[in-house]
C-alpha cells in the first residue's frame, strides 16, 4: 500500500494550493477566504521514486476563533476538528503548513499542540515565502517546536522540491510484495448493499456485523479463507456514499480505507442493490475499481426481493450492461446474500478472474493474431497522408496484462484500433473480468539500448594501379603497314 501523507494547517494558508500542485490538477478549490475547503480530498503523487497519496484535509478552527455557539459554523468546525484527528492517526507523514506573511498565530498554536500529542513525523512548511526576505521570517516558526521550518511557495512553486525531499525522506520503507499465491478479494460498493452479509455467508460465520442501518462497516475487514486449495483473503470494506452525503469524521475516513483495500485487491466484487437498481455512485466505484485496473465482478444482491416474470431477468441484464458498458468484461451474477441463491459462484468466478490476470501469452502467440488483425482491418493514421505501420508485439507484464506494440510513429494510433487490438486479444486468449492495458511505442520512444544500430552500405573499392614486372607482363603483338594486303585488303594473323 501507499504511504499516506496528510497535508494540515488552519484555514486559508495555501494547502489546497500545494495539494494542486502535488497531483498536478486543479482538483481542490482555490479561493482567498477561509473555510473553502471542507471535504479531505486525496491524490497520487511521486517523488525521488516514492509513492505516496496526499490528503488535502480541512482547515482547522478551534474555540478562541469568530465562532458563535449553536450556529453551523461552529458545527462544522467540530467536525473538521474530529475528522482532521483521525486522518492524523493513519497518516505516515504529516505536512504543516503555515503563513508566513501573517506569522505565528493562536490557531497555528494550538495545531502544533495537536501535532506534538500524535508521535508521527512532521514536515513544516512555511507557505508564501517568495522573497529572500520572507526565507529570513522563517526562523520566527522555530517558537513551534516542531523542527527546521523549510520556506516554500506552492503558487510559484519555490521550494517545493524541498520540502518533498524532506517528505520522502520521512517516508516508511517499502513494503515488501505480498505473495503472489494469495488471492485478495475486495467487496465493494454502496453502504447496506450487503457487502458483510455476503462476507458472513461465504464465510460461514458472523465475521463482520450486519445491520439494516447503512454505514456499519467502518473499517477494511481481512478475513482468509482457501478456495479450491488455493489461499484467498476476503476484504469487506466501508460503503462508499456520494460525496455530498458522506458524513465528516469517522465515515469519511472509511471511504479511504475501501480506496486502499481496492488499491491492494486483486479482484474487486462490486455489489448493487436489486431493489434500487443502478445508480451513479454505482458506475462511480466502477471507475474507481477500472482507475487502479483491477479485475471485477458484477453482484446483483437482493435478487430474491424483486418481482419476476419471463422478462425481468433479461431486462435487468440489459440495464445493468448499458450502464456499465466501459467495462464489458465483467461478469454478472445474481445473488441473495441473505438465501445464498447462486453464493457458490462468487467465489470460483473470482478466482477465475485472478488466474485471467496471471495469463501469459507467448510472444508468437500473440505476433500471430497481430497479423491477422493487420491483414483483416489495417490500421489508419489519425494525420492525413501519413502511412502508420504496427511491427510487432509482446507481453511484457502480467497482473494486470499490458500488451507493448512496436509502431513507427505511436502518437499517430487512434484509440479506436487500440479497442479494436483488444476486442481481439479478448476474442482469442479470454482474459475474462480483467482490464487490458494496451501501449503503443514509437522508434523515436524506445531506449537507447533497445535501437540496433543500423548497417551503413559500403562504397565501392576504388579500383588500384598495380605495377606488373616485364617478365610477367601477357605477350602483346604489334602490326604495321607492311603486314597489311593491298589487294584481298586483308591482314595476316600470325599464328
Amino acid at each position: 500500500m501507499k504511504p499516506i501523507v496528510a497535508v494540515v494547517g488552519r484555514p486559508n494558508v495555501g494547502k489546497s494550493t500545494f495539494f494542486n500542485r502535488l497531483i498536478g490538477q486543479r482538483k481542490a478549490i482555490v479561493e482567498d477566504l477561509p473555510g473553502t475547503t471542507r471535504d479531505r480530498l486525496y491524490g497520487d503523487c511521486e517523488w525521488n521514486g516514492r509513492q505516496f497519496t496526499v490528503v488535502d484535509t480541512a482547515g482547522l478552527l478551534f474555540e478562541h476563533d469568530d465562532l458563535t455557539e449553536g450556529t453551523p459554523q461552529i458545527e462544522i468546525a467540530r467536525q473538521v476538528r474530529a475528522q482532521v484527528k483521525i486522518a492524523l492517526e493513519e497518516a505516515d507523514v504529516i505536512l504543516f503548513v503555515v503563513d508566513i506573511v501573517s506569522g505565528i498565530t493562536a490557531a497555528d498554536d494550538e495545531v502544533a499542540v495537536l501535532l506534538r500529542r500524535s508521535s508521527k513525523p512532521i514536515v513544516l512548511a512555511a507557505n508564501k515565502s517568495d522573497s529572500l526576505a520572507r526565507n529570513l521570517d522563517a526562523v520566527e516558526f522555530y517558537a513551534l517546536n516542531l523542527g527546521h521550518p523549510i520556506p516554500m511557495s506552492a503558487y510559484h512553486g519555490i521550494g517545493t522540491g524541498d520540502v518533498l525531499d524532506a517528505v520522502a525522506e520521512l517516508l516508511p520503507p517499502m513494503d515488501e510484495p505480498e505473495s503472489d499465491d494469495t488471492v485478495r478479494i475486495a467487496l465493494v460498493g454502496r453502504p447496506n448493499v450487503g457487502k458483510s452479509s455476503l462476507l458472513n455467508r461465504l464465510v460461514g460465520s458472523e465475521r463482520s456485523v450486519v445491520s439494516s442501518v447503512p454505514g456499519t462497516t467502518r473499517d477494511a475487514i481481512d478475513t482468509m479463507i482457501e478456495i479450491n486449495g488455493k489461499p484467498a483473503m476476503l476484504i469487506d470494506t466501508a460503503g462508499v456514499r456520494r460525496r455530498g452525503r458522506v458524513e465528516p469524521g469517522v465515515e469519511k475516513h472509511s471511504v479511504l480505507r475501501t480506496m486502499r483495500a481496492i488499491e491492494r485487491s486483486d479482484v474487486a466484487l462490486l455489489l448493487i442493490d436489486a431493489e434500487e437498481g443502478v445508480t451513479a455512485q454505482d458506475t462511480h466505484i466502477a471507475g474507481m475499481i477500472l482507475d487502479q485496473l483491477k479485475g471485477v465482478a458484477i453482484l446483483v444482491n437482493k435478487w430474491d426481493l424483486v418481482i419476476k416474470d419471463d422478462e425481468t431477468f433479461y431486462a435487468f441484464t440489459r440495464t445493468v450492461r448499458e450502464a456499465f458498458k466501459f467495462i464489458p468484461y465483467a461478469p454478472l451474477i445474481f445473488i441473495s446474500a441473505k438465501t445464498g441463491q447462486r453464493v457458490e459462484q462468487v467465489l470460483p468466478t473470482a478466482l477465475a478472474i485472478a488466474e485471467e490476470r496471471r495469463k501469459r501469452v507467448s510472444t508468437s502467440q500473440l505476433n500471430a493474431l497481430l497479423r491477422q488483425a493487420l491483414f483483416e482491418h489495417p490500421p489508419s493514421s489519425i494525420k492525413v497522408g501519413a502511412h502508420l505501420r504496427i511491427y510487432y508485439a509482446t507481453q511484457p507484464q502480467v497482473n494486470p496484462p499490458v500488451f507493448l506494440f512496436f509502431a513507427n510513429d505511436a502518437k499517430m494510433i487512434h484509440w479506436g484500433y487500440a479497442r479494436y487490438l483488444e476486442n481481439r486479444l479478448r476474442e482469442k486468449f479470454g482474459y475474462v473480468g480483467t482490464p487490458i492495458k494496451i501501449v503503443f511505442r514509437g522508434r523515436a520512444e524506445r531506449d537507447p539500448d533497445e535501437v540496433k544500430p543500423t548497417k551503413r552500405r559500403q562504397p565501392a573499392p576504388k579500383p588500384s594501379i598495380v605495377a606488373v614486372p616485364l617478365d610477367e607482363q601477357p605477350f602483346i603483338e604489334t602490326w604495321d603497314s607492311d603486314d597489311f594486303d593491298d589487294e584481298a585488303e586483308v591482314f595476316w594473323v600470325k599464328e
